[in-house]
């Protein structure tokens, strides 16, 4: 009868999600008798998780293969005292305590955090912002949460995984989670995580280069790392020796068996100024899109964040700044707090008229724009024409309104890349570290990255009024 589950995993590889698929039903185990299914997950979560968003397409495919009538159920493997190595690779006696450490630069904003300077095995969460429990899951990225979360649970298949989304929808979050995560379950496995941003790996790599002491360096992020979670991979476009040293990085941890996570702003085949080499190790793994949220997951965000702020939101409330604030996460949380603010220091209750003076300050929707109201809005605001914004000036005025629009055409169009670099008499890889150098200002929050937040939100309102 073993067949009849192959037969309903054939239909399933067809009717689900080929991610969902590897990540929850290959694990199930099955036993089939005549009109019984029963499955058993490898722990609680998977069956919890399976029972809940992938009940209904088993059902379906084990009817097309025992009949209308086959009973299913799926429960967790019992638990025992012989767990499997947590993280593979992990070295034999290494729980010595190490406690989690912040690294003196670290920035406090934005996405970037504290930053373990040493790897830990300690079961304190502290320095870790997000945890899975305060993530908001939805279609836009169940796929990236279900493989994250399945890192941590020993039911993802891969030991690579690469996130990729735009600025603002939960990156950092995913990442920052499964550190949280293997760092509060660690007091029964010995597990040393390493995080990281890009920029951070580049800047203590140049003080290993100042000082020549590169063995610090590597054993920081070669020697007793069970799992390297990295940001903003796209970072290292165009830089050569950079991109060695992460190249020989990552095939160490991964000849050794440990696990890896890259994010980027930026699908791998995206990344062109990247080394081949290096551009394959980041294909080699999984691969998860999180895409912009979609109403009904952005209302759940503000309610759960409502809550964080102890304030009451009205229905009516969230449903006006779901429905109008559709561009990222961290846009939709910052008019939530402007808006909880102020109902605070002006002594009222939160209510739509409120809502309404916050959630106009955040420019509405994020409409589709078209290219020509983008240059028509950048050469106003940059006091250029047409012409300047297109030729070959690198005056720092003209730098910034063509990266400003490079972001804006990525974001607000359905060009791509090649396409707006076209536009623009420019490469496929200008255009993308264009957009890179705007993301990286305006998630670290410098007073560049402000005033360009700042530009972005005029953008809208442009083509707005454009419309009107």
């Amino acid at each position: 009868m073993q067949g009849a589950w192959r037969q309903i995993q054939d239909i399933l590889q067809k009717t689900v999600n080929p991610g969902l698929f590897t990540v929850w039903i290959k694990p199930l185990q099955a036993e089939v008798k005549e009109d019984s299914l029963s499955l058993t997950a490898p722990n609680e979560f998977v069956a919890s998780w399976v029972r809940d968003r992938l009940m209904d397409d088993i059902s379906q495919a084990a009817a097309r293969v025992m009949g209308n009538n086959a009973a299913i159920r799926i429960s967790a493997e019992p638990a025992t005292s012989d767990v499997a190595p947590f993280i593979s690779g992990q070295a034999n006696g290494a729980g010595n305590g190490h406690t989690p450490m912040r690294s003196e630069s670290a920035v406090g904003s934005g996405n970037q955090v504290g930053l373990p300077l040493k790897p830990t095995t300690s079961n304190r969460v502290g320095g870790w912002r997000f945890t899975f429990d305060d993530f908001v899951v939805g279609p836009s990225n169940e796929l990236a949460y279900a493989a994250t979360r399945g890192l941590t649970q020993e039911t993802f298949s891969s030991d690579q995984l690469f996130l990729c989304a735009s600025s603002g929808l939960g990156k950092t979050h995913l990442l920052q989670a499964v550190g949280s995560s293997l760092c509060a379950m660690s007091n029964r496995k010995s597990v040393h995580v390493r995080y990281v941003t890009s920029e951070e790996f580049s800047r203590q790599w140049v003080l290993a280069c100042r000082s020549r002491d590169f063995e610090s360096f590597k054993a920081a992020y070669r020697d007793d790392v069970d799992i390297l979670l990295m940001e903003d991979v796209h970072f290292f476009q165009g830089k050569e020796k950079l991109q060695d040293e992460l190249l020989a990085t990552v095939k160490i941890l991964r000849d050794k068996g440990a696990k890896v996570v890259f994010s980027s702003s930026f699908l791998p085949r995206e990344l062109n100024n990247v080394d081949s080499h290096l551009a394959s190790r980041f294909c080699a793994g999984f691969l998860a899109v999180i895409e912009k949220p979609d109403f009904d997951t952005r209302k759940r965000i503000l309610q759960r964040k409502a809550k964080l702020f102890q304030a009451v939101l009205p229905d009516n409330v969230a449903e006006l700044m779901a429905d109008r604030i559709r561009s990222d996460v961290r846009q939709l949380e910052s008019c939530l707090q402007n808006l909880v603010l102020k109902a605070k220091l002006l002594n009222k209750s939160i209510c739509m008229d409120l809502a309404w003076q916050v959630v106009g300050n955040y420019a509405a929707s994020t409409p589709l724009l078209s290219l020509d109201n983008i240059v028509d809005f950048v050469c106003e605001t940059y006091e250029l024409n047409p012409e300047q914004l297109k030729s070959k000036s690198r005056r720092r005025q003209a730098v910034l309104a063509r990266n400003t629009a490079y972001y804006l055409a990525r974001n607000y169009t359905n060009l791509s890349l090649k396409d707006i670099g076209d536009r623009f008499n420019r490469r496929h890889s200008t255009v993308l570290k264009g957009i890179a150098n705007m993301e990286r200002e305006i998630s670290l929050e410098t007073p560049l990255g402000r005033q360009l937040s700042r530009t972005l939100e005029m953008a809208k309102r442009f083509s707005s009024r454009s419309k009107g």
